[in-house]
C-alpha cells in the first residue's frame, strides 16, 4: 500500500534540528516519518506508537532494515507516558504527531470512507468497544446534533441528526452506504464544493475515536519528558485539531518557544502529488 507522509522533510528536519538521539513517533501509521529521521541520523532511535495493529503491522515491514533502531508499540499516544516507563525513558529529544485518519483507514473495509458501502465501523483500533454504528444507532437526536455541529462544524446538523433517527426508528443503520443516502436526502449538495456527507462522517469518526480529547491528553503528557531543547512536532488536518495544537504552545508558552511562528503548509507541488495533504499545518515548539 502506497502511503505518502505529508510534510516529511518539513517535519522532519524540525524534529532533529536539535541533534539528538530519542524521539517518538506518536503516529507511526506505515513508518514513513520513522524511516525518514532514522535515515536522516544515523544515530537516531524512534519509539513508535499506533493504535491500529494493521499499521504496525506494514510499519515493521516498512522498517525492517533499520531492526534494533526502533521499537513499535500497540497504543493509544495519549497513554505515551505508560509506554516511556515501559522503555525506562525519562527524557526524549522529540515528539512527532502526524494526526487524522490515514490512507490505511480509508481504503480498509472498516467504514471509514463515504465512498463505499461497509459496515458502520470506523474504530482505529478494532480492539476498541465504541463503533459507528453504535453512535448512529443509540445516540439521542440531541447528542448527535451535538456531534456533528461540534465536531463536523456541520451547518445542517439538526436536519441530518433528525432523519437518522427518523430512519433507524424504522430499522437499524447498518452500513455506510444507508448513512450516506440519509445524508443526501436532507442536504441541498448541487453546488457544494465537498461532498455533503464529509462533515458528518469526520464527526462520528472523531466521536468513535475520541480523538480530541486524546490529542489533548496526549500533547499535556510530553511535557513531563522534555528537556531543554526537546522539540514538539504536530501535524493536523482540521481546524479543531489545529486548534488544541495553537492552545498547547500558547498554554506552556513559558517553557516552550515556538519554532513556527505561523503554521508551515504543504508546497503546491506536494498538495499535486498529495492531495490528502491539502488541509495539513505543522506547528512546532521548543523546550527552553
Amino acid at each position: 500500500m502506497i502511503h505518502k507522509s505529508v510534510l516529511l522533510e518539513e517535519s522532519t528536519d524540525i524534529l532533529l534540528g536539535n541533534g539528538g538521539k530519542i524521539y517518538v513517533d506518536c503516529t507511526v501509521g506505515l513508518g514513513g516519518h520513522t524511516r525518514r529521521i532514522l535515515e536522516k541520523n544515523p544515530e537516531a532511535f524512534v519509539i513508535g506508537i499506533d493504535r491500529d495493529p494493521f499499521a504496525l503491522d506494514l510499519a515493521k515491514e516498512n522498517l525492517k532494515e533499520f531492526e534494533g533502531r526502533y521499537t513499535l508499540y500497540h497504543a493509544n499516544f495519549e497513554d505515551l507516558d505508560k509506554v516511556l516507563k515501559m522503555e525506562n525513558v525519562e527524557h526524549v529529544d522529540g515528539f512527532l504527531f502526524d494526526l487524522g485518519v490515514s490512507m490505511l483507514q480509508l481504503k480498509s473495509p472498516r467504514g471509514f470512507s463515504f465512498q463505499r458501502d461497509e459496515p458502520l465501523d470506523m474504530r482505529m483500533n478494532p480492539q476498541d468497544s465504541k463503533t459507528a454504528y453504535h453512535v448512529v444507532n443509540n445516540y439521542t437526536q440531541k447528542e448527535l446534533e451535538r456531534i456533528l455541529r461540534e465536531y463536523g462544524e456541520e451547518p445542517y446538523a439538526k436536519r441530518i441528526a433528525q432523519a437518522i433517527v427518523m430512519y433507524r426508528s424504522r430499522k437499524p443503520i447498518e452500513t455506510t452506504g444507508e448513512l450516506v443516502k440519509i445524508i443526501l436526502s436532507v442536504v441541498p449538495h448541487k453546488h457544494s464544493r465537498i461532498h455533503p456527507a464529509t462533515r458528518t462522517f469526520q464527526a462520528i469518526r472523531i466521536e468513535v475515536n475520541e480523538e480530541l480529547k486524546s490529542i489533548e491528553q496526549a500533547l499535556e503528557r510530553t511535557i513531563a519528558f522534555l528537556k531543554s531543547g526537546s522539540r514538539v512536532v504536530v501535524i493536523s488536518f482540521h481546524s479543531l485539531e489545529d486548534r488544541i495544537v495553537k492552545n498547547f504552545f500558547k498554554r506552556h508558552s513559558s517553557i516552550l518557544k515556538l519554532l513556527t511562528k505561523k503554521p508551515i503548509l504543504p508546497t503546491i507541488e506536494e498538495m499535486k502529488q498529495n492531495p490528502a495533504s491539502r488541509s495539513a499545518k505543522l506547528r512546532a515548539g521548543e523546550k527552553i
